[in-house]
């Protein structure tokens, strides 16, 4: 009897230490996740499909509802990232692998049930459409959620795999639309979080999207979509909109005569031979110079005409947005292609882009000497990649909606790389390269400030995750004010707080109001409208 009654404690004991082991666990319609608790006590469940694997019969074809599963699923890794290119210097992934069996999201949350009705955040990742991760610690949710939000990060399908367009598979698709497969990745991601984050303590009709360039084009497009905008309850864009120049989407006619054209290249007769094509040749194929262009498409479906008309008529999702760009999104060299920033290269470089146009640009990017030069570069580089396009999109809401706009610039200069590194220096978007070589020609020190990609890190509470640079209390101030302005925006659709600068909305018919965002934060006034005028002027003519 007394040995029965040991064997059932220690049964008991084993029972205790398994069920201890056990991470926090969330029912979601396909079944019970399990997923991880951090040192913060923030939970976290990584690696859950939003879609079936895009892959055999179902690559280029809008996302499937995923499936069902038995049992307890692990939640405790993330899932692959999508195929991709080494593209960028600044990417660092913790996914485990790449494959074309990508469509998986993570979630952060530091609710203890699943009635708290949390505000939540979806956040879409930039990478020009041909790169970027779910995965990477820059976006990490974890910050967030300790300021009481449901943080979201997910993958979506990129380059030829997420945005090609073929007459055949218009043809075949039941909306009669090819293309933006990388788009409605990010719609089937926002239904199945409205379905599901009350699991995590979410609220489903409190969901903010946010994304930084080609995640910022990606949320000024689910603002216009028909499938996506009744999902969404406010809106934030860091550096980027789908408004000419800045990927501007194109015809379905267009993007299906470049996809017949890719075909011919790769000698597919059919959708049945280019399907077969294996996801690591097709990736090589497709990264070829001028092979492929990733563009989202005007097929009448995701995206009914052209974004920039859609958000002009008032047709978008009529929430607040918070939006804005980096002080010096590229540098100078961007524009000059080489050439010495001295004012006849400068002068000779606007007359060959910007051709009739070329004495109004002058004005108002003058190059008279080459500090001028270096200043006036800078900007027309920066504002014709994606300044122009943020402005204009907050324009445009502001104009057609009733809702607040929040735009702000962000100006606060990494620190320099550590010297440990080597030689090393900050790319064009601000990645990570190959310092200097002896035989370099040396080149103007560009001008000072926040490079393009350099806010996210800030925006998130991530610094720490960033072991690249040494920050400094400044940038920890800078971060600490940026992330509670998304924080609050997040909460209320307002991004005013305690102990923030006021930050005012811009009015419906004049300039805007812009928060500058620094170690020291503070409302300034929109200082170069007059240029963003005169490129809204050429690039309405040359759409």
């Amino acid at each position: 009897m007394k040995r029965k009654y040991s064997f059932s404690i220690l049964l008991l004991l084993v029972a205790i230490q398994l069920f201890a082991q056990r991470g926090p666990q969330a029912k979601v319609e396909q079944g019970m996740l399990e997923g991880i608790v951090l040192k913060s006590g923030i939970k976290t469940y990584r690696g859950i499909p939003f879609a079936q694997p895009p892959v055999g019969e179902l690559r280029w074809k809008a996302p499937q509802p995923p499936k069902k599963w038995t049992g307890i699923r692990k939640a405790d890794t993330f899932g692959a990232n999508a195929m991709q290119k080494q593209v960028y210097g600044d990417m660092h992934f913790r996914s485990p692998s790449m494959s074309e069996d990508c469509l998986y999201l993570n979630v952060w949350t530091p609710a203890k049930s699943s009635n708290e009705k949390l505000p939540v955040l979806v956040y879409f990742y930039g990478g020009g459409f041909v790169a970027g991760d779910g995965s990477e610690s820059r976006y990490d949710g974890e910050s967030l959620a300790e300021k009481g939000i449901v943080t979201v990060t997910l993958n979506y399908r990129l380059g030829i795999f997420g945005f090609f367009s073929h007459p055949e598979l218009t043809k075949e698709s039941p909306n009669n639309a090819s293309g933006n497969y990388g788009l409605l990745d990010q719609n089937a991601a926002l239904i199945w979080v409205r379905k599901n984050i009350a699991a995590f303590g979410g609220d489903p009709d409190k969901i903010t999207i946010a994304g930084e360039s080609a995640g910022s084009i990606s949320v000024s497009a689910q603002l216009v979509s028909p499938l996506s905008k009744k999902l969404i309850a406010g809106a934030i864009g860091q550096s980027g909109a789908m408004i000419n120049p800045t990927f501007n989407a194109v015809p379905l006619e267009e993007a299906e005569n470049n996809g017949a054209a890719f075909a011919e290249k790769v000698k597919a007769g059919s959708l049945q031979e280019l399907r077969a094509i294996p996801a690591a040749q097709l990736l090589e194929e497709s990264s070829k110079p001028g092979a492929f262009n990733a563009r989202a498409t005007i097929e009448g479906y995701f995206l009914p005409s052209m974004p920039s008309d859609l958000f002009a008529s008032g047709y978008q999702a009529q929430v607040p947005i918070l939006v804005g760009w980096t002080s010096t999104e590229i540098p100078y060299m961007a524009f000059m292609q080489g050439q010495y920033p001295n004012p006849e290269n400068y002068k000779k470089r606007v007359e060959d882009v910007y051709k009739d146009w070329a004495a109004e640009i002058l004005k108002k990017y003058p190059g008279n000497n080459e500090k001028e030069v270096i200043e006036s570069a800078t900007a027309l580089a920066s504002d014709a990649f994606i300044v122009y396009s943020t402005w204009k999109w907050a324009e445009l809401h502001k104009s057609s909606t009733k809702k607040p706009v929040y735009v702000y610039m962000f100006s606060k200069q990494r620190p320099p790389l550590k010297s440990e590194l080597g030689n090393v220096k900050e790319g064009l978007a601000g990645g990570i390269k190959e310092g200097n070589r002896p035989d370099e020609k040396k080149m103007p020190e560009s001008l000072p400030g926040a490079s393009h990609a350099s806010d996210i890190e800030y925006a998130l509470g991530n610094l720490a995750g960033n072991p690249f640079y040494n920050w400094t209390a400044y940038d920890y101030k800078a971060s600490e004010t940026m992330e509670n302005y998304f924080a609050n925006f997040i909460k209320t659709g307002n991004p005013n707080g305690k102990n923030l600068p006021e930050w005012l909305p811009s009015p419906f018919d004049n300039s805007l109001n812009i928060m500058n965002i620094d170690a020291v934060s503070k409302p300034v006034e929109e200082e170069h409208r007059d240029r963003y005028l005169l490129l809204d002027s050429y690039f309405s003519i040359k759409k």
